[in-house]
């Protein structure tokens, strides 16, 4: 599908959202081809700005095999391309890794896999899920479904518990021990929604057609969290029966534990 989205996409077309599916060689032949066009030529400063947000992009000043190597060496693809006064220069391309969570972005945020960002989640991590701000968590709900949960070590893998439906649902899943507690992270992309521009037939006396223009600027939907009470530090003396929390509603049963064991949060 990447791939696909990758030869069918031109500057044309590009933003600053499916800019991140495109690779580096794809930046070089959309260059390369607005050569041809006065147009795109006109506009480059405008359609390099939406490169740079997903890319870094040098200018390849001394041309030696050495040179090259070592661009090559951190991860940057080296083509030569023709300027606007048709001289040939060189460009070293890569795209701006993400690797931290604060590298995610609305932009980028719908172009990782759910794997992706349990690898993030764990390079980062240290206290939980509610030791990510706010804004990162609103930034990760934008792409996935995200739903937590805290219990003994001993009882999270429970035959039918909500640990075994989850990953059977296709969720990925990130641990985090919290002493003889864990913390278990649940994370599944959300599916893609196309926009699609809708018109509408009104009376006679008003205008023929209404177009929802004003509802096609891009918007940010975000679940909302309450971390009021945020708390980097973790406390297992705090633990005790009554701490028992999950994100999502779930049936106690299916935790298999009493009913009186657990208490469900509902955060959406």
């Amino acid at each position: 599908m990447k791939d696909t989205a990758s030869k069918t996409l031109t500057l044309k077309t590009l933003n600053k959202s499916n800019v991140w599916d495109i690779q580096e060689n794809d930046i070089f032949r959309m260059v390369e081809s607005a050569q041809k066009d006065a147009d795109l030529k006109d506009n480059m400063r405008h359609y390099l700005d939406i490169i740079k947000s997903a890319f870094d992009i040098e200018e390849v000043k001394i041309d030696k095999p050495e040179v090259i190597k070592k661009y090559e060496a951190r991860g940057f693809k080296v083509a030569q391309i023709k300027t606007d006064d048709n001289e040939k220069v060189k460009w070293a391309i890569k795209k701006h890794p993400i690797t931290r969570v604060t590298d995610l972005t609305y932009e980028n945020i719908g172009h990782i896999s759910a794997a992706k960002l349990i690898e993030v989640l764990d390079r980062n991590f240290g206290g939980g899920w509610d030791s990510l701000s706010q804004s990162i968590q609103d930034i990760i709900q934008h792409g996935f479904d995200i739903s937590t949960t805290t219990l003994p070590s001993d009882r999270l893998h429970k035959k039918g518990g909500m640990y075994e439906k989850k990953v059977a649902d296709g969720y990925e899943v990130l641990e985090i021990q919290k002493g003889s507690w864990t913390e278990a992270i649940f994370a599944k992309e959300k599916p893609k929604v196309e926009r699609q521009r809708t018109k509408f037939e009104v009376n006679d006396d008003e205008e023929d057609i209404l177009d929802d223009e004003n509802y096609d600027e891009e918007e940010e939907i975000v679940d909302n969290y309450n971390n009021d009470d945020e708390d980097d530090d973790f406390d297992e003396d705090k633990l005790t029966e009554e701490s028992y929390r999950t994100t999502i509603e779930e049936d106690p049963d299916s935790l298999s534990l009493e009913a009186a064991d657990i208490v469900d949060e509902e955060d959406y």
